[in-house]
C-alpha cells in the first residue's frame, strides 16, 4: 500500500487547454491525472449532438488529446480518469481501444455508466421518484415531455471498480468532479467508504483541483502579483494516506501556488460550508486547516466529514423556447447618448411580445450594479438579447437588428457577423433520487477485445455508534474593532471569487488578515450585500462564516437571469459579481491597515 500518491488536474471544462494533458505528463512524476468536461447544461448539448450523429455524444476534444499522449502515458505509468464520456462513454471507451491497437499499444479502458436515466424518468416516477426542482420547489410533472437530458451524479465508487479491474483510462458519464479524484485515493489507501473524514479529505482535493488553473493563479483577484500566465501549471494534490495532503504545480510553469488561490478556489461554487454534500459523503469546509509550505505548496489538514446523503443530485434539462443576442457598435462623441435613442429605436421597430428581453452597453459598467456605472468612452457595443417560445419572434429580432445601421445616428457598425439566429434555450432542471434505485455500471475493454461487466448498487453505510462525527463548530463571536476609520475599497482589505450554480451565485470573500476578519464579520452583512446588488439579485441573500479561514460566503438568489443557457446575461455564470462587490466604498479602521498592504 502507498504512502502518498500524485495526482494531477489537466482541465476543468470542455473548452480547457488541449495542451494541458501533455504538460502534465511531461512537467514531473505523476501517478494520476483527471480531467472534468461536464458543466450542467454539456449533457444536454451532447444529446443534441447525437441526435444528428449517433455514434457521438462525448467530448471529442479528449481524443484529440490522447492521439498526442497515449504513448506518454503508457510509458510513464500514469492513470487517467475523465468525464469525456458525456452521454456516450461506451462509444468513447471503444474509440480509446482503436486508437490504441492503431498505436501497437496494450491497454485497458474502463467504462463507467448508468447515470443517464433519460429514457426512464416515466418508470421511476411511477416507482415513486417525485423529481421535484430543487432550486424553485416547482413540480416535475409539467416539464417531464420536454426533458431532453437527465444524469445522476454517481460518486468515486464504479470508478474505484475500474482501477481494481486495472483500468490504464476510465471515461466516465456524470460523475461528480469530486470523485474523479477522490477514486485513487481510495484504491491506493484502501480507506473504508464509511471513513467520512477521509472521504471528506479527498472530496476537498478535488473541489480544490477540479478547475484546473483557478487553483494555480487563475482568475486571481490579486492577479498582478502573478509573474507569468504563459505555459499556465496546472493543479498537483500529493495526498497521503493519512489524509493531509499538499497542493502544488510542476515546476517551471507559469501562475503560482498559494495560500490566496487555493483559499479562492475553496470558496467557488460553494453553499453552505458546512455542507458539502457528495454522493460519497459530506465535507466541512469550516474544518479546514491551510498552511503555506514553501514555493508553490500549500498544506491541508484537519478535514471532517459526515456520512453520505440518502438521496442523489440528479442533473436535468429540457428545451425552453428560443433565444437571439446581436449587438452593434456605436462610436464618435455622445455615445451613450446615440445608444439609448437607437435602443428606442429598435425595441419600437419589434412589435411582439417576449418571454424576456435585455439590452446592454457592453464597455459602460453594464454588467454591474448601476451605481458603479461610471464611464467616459467613444465607443460601447450596443447589445439586444430576446428569449421566446416562437422561433419566429426570434427571428424577427434577428432582421430588425440590421436595419438598424443606416437609420440611425452616425458612427455604427454591425459586430455579429450577419443576422443573429435563433438558437434553442436548454433550462437546467436539478432533482434528487434516493440512492438505493441507482445502478451504475462499468464496462472493461481490452485491446485484444476481452471484455469485463460490473455493476454497483449505492447501499446507504449507515453511520454506527461508534462513528465519532463532530458537530460543526459555532461561528466565533469576533470583537468589532473600533477608532478612527478611513475611506477605502473592500478591494484593500479582502480578495473574493464567484460562480454559479443555477440562478444563485455565490461569492466568496477573503479578509486579508484575521483582524480585518474580526471587523468584516460585523460590516458585510447578508443585508449589506443585497442593497449594494439592487437591481440584479432579485431575491434571497444568505451569508456563511468561514472563520478558519477567515471568509465569508454569500449565496444570491435570483441573479443570473435564470442562469444557463435561458439567461439573457452577457455574464450567465455570475463570474465577474466577486469583482463588483469588491468595488465596495467602506469606512474601515485605520488602525486595521497596518495588517495588511493597501492596495
Amino acid at each position: 500500500m502507498k504512502r502518498k500518491i500524485r495526482i494531477g488536474n489537466a482541465g476543468g471544462y470542455w473548452g480547457d487547454d488541449l495542451a494541458a494533458l501533455r504538460r502534465q505528463l511531461s512537467g514531473g512524476p505523476l501517478d494520476y491525472i483527471t480531467m472534468d468536461f461536464l458543466a450542467e447544461i454539456t449533457m444536454s448539448i451532447l444529446q443534441r449532438q447525437r441526435k444528428n450523429h449517433p455514434a457521438l455524444g462525448y467530448a471529442v476534444d479528449f481524443l484529440d488529446q490522447l492521439d498526442d499522449c497515449l504513448e506518454l502515458i503508457v510509458r510513464k505509468k500514469v492513470r487517467v480518469i475523465s468525464s469525456a464520456g458525456g452521454i456516450n462513454p461506451i462509444g468513447l471507451g471503444r474509440k480509446i481501444i482503436e486508437m490504441a491497437r492503431g498505436k501497437g499499444l496494450d491497454i485497458k479502458v474502463g467504462v463507467v455508466y448508468g447515470d443517464d436515466i433519460v429514457n426512464h424518468l416515466y418508470e421511476l416516477t411511477a416507482a415513486g421518484e417525485r423529481f421535484t426542482n430543487m432550486e424553485t420547489g416547482e413540480d416535475f410533472f409539467k416539464v417531464r415531455p420536454r426533458i431532453s437530458s437527465a444524469n445522476i451524479y454517481l460518486g468515486a465508487e464504479p470508478v474505484v471498480k475500474a482501477l481494481e479491474a486495472g483500468c490504464h483510462i476510465i471515461v466516465t458519464g456524470r460523475v461528480t468532479d469530486t470523485g474523479l479524484t477522490l477514486a485513487p485515493m481510495i484504491y491506493e489507501f484502501g480507506w473504508a467508504m464509511d471513513d467520512w473524514d477521509k472521504m471528506a479529505s479527498g472530496i476537498v482535493a478535488g473541489h480544490i483541483i477540479e478547475c484546473g488553473c483557478q487553483a494555480s493563479g487563475g482568475n486571481l483577484t490579486d492577479w498582478s502579483e502573478i509573474k507569468s500566465f504563459n505555459n499556465m501549471g496546472y493543479p498537483i494534490v500529493e495526498m497521503e494516506s493519512s489524509g493531509e495532503f499538499v497542493v502544488t504545480k510542476h515546476p517551471g510553469t507559469g501562475g503560482v501556488v498559494s495560500e490566496k488561490t487555493v483559499k479562492e478556489q475553496l470558496v467557488y461554487e460553494m453553499g453552505d460550508p458546512a455542507n458539502y454534500i457528495s454522493p460519497d459523503g459530506v465535507a466541512r469546509f469550516d474544518t479546514i486547516s491551510l498552511a503555506a509550505e514553501g514555493r508553490d505548496r500549500v498544506r491541508i489538514s484537519g478535514v471532517k466529514g459526515r456520512p453520505e446523503p440518502d438521496y442523489l443530485k440528479v442533473s436535468m434539462s429540457y428545451e425552453d423556447g428560443w433565444k437571439a443576442n446581436g449587438a452593434v457598435l456605436v462610436s464618435g462623441p455622445d455615445v451613450f447618448k446615440k445608444a439609448e435613442i437607437i435602443a428606442d429605436v429598435f425595441w419600437r421597430k419589434l412589435r411582439h411580445k417576449y418571454d424576456a428581453r435585455r439590452t446592454d452597453l457592453i464597455g459602460s459598467g453594464s454588467i454591474w450594479p448601476a451605481h458603479l456605472t461610471a464611464c467616459d468612452s467613444n465607443e460601447v457595443l450596443l447589445r439586444f438579447a430576446v428569449r421566446a417560445r416562437e422561433p419566429a419572434r426570434v427571428q424577427d429580432f434577428g432582421k430588425a437588428l440590421s436595419t438598424l445601421i443606416l437609420s440611425g445616428p452616425a458612427g455604427m457598425a454591425v459586430t455579429t457577423g450577419g443576422r443573429p439566429k435563433p438558437s434553442r434555450v436548454i433550462t437546467y432542471w436539478p432533482a434528487l433520487m434516493h440512492r438505493s434505485r441507482v445502478r451504475a455500471k462499468v464496462l472493461v475493454v481490452d485491446t485484444g477485445g476481452d471484455e469485463e461487466f460490473h455493476e454497483i448498487s449505492f447501499p446507504i453505510r449507515v453511520q454506527s455508534r461508534d462513528d465519532k462525527v463532530a458537530s460543526a463548530p459555532r461561528p466565533k463571536s469576533l470583537k468589532k474593532p473600533t477608532g478612527k476609520t478611513v475611506s477605502a475599497r473592500l478591494q484593500d482589505v479582502c480578495y473574493a471569487r464567484s460562480g454559479d450554480k443555477g440562478d444563485t451565485c455565490n461569492i466568496g470573500v477573503l479578509a486579508r488578515s484575521p483582524q480585518i476578519y474580526g471587523w468584516l464579520v460585523g460590516y458585510l452583512t447578508a443585508e449589506r450585500v443585497r442593497k449594494f446588488f439592487a437591481g440584479i439579485t432579485l431575491g434571497k441573500v444568505s451569508r456563511y462564516q468561514l472563520d478558519n479561514l477567515n471568509g465569508l460566503n454569500f449565496l444570491l438568489e435570483e441573479t443570473l437571469g435564470g442562469g444557463g443557457t435561458g439567461s439573457l446575461m452577457i455574464d450567465p455564470q455570475g463570474k465577474t459579481l466577486a469583482q463588483a462587490l469588491l468595488q465596495m466604498k467602506i469606512k474601515v479602521p485605520s488602525s486595521l491597515l497596518k495588517s495588511v498592504k493597501v492596495r
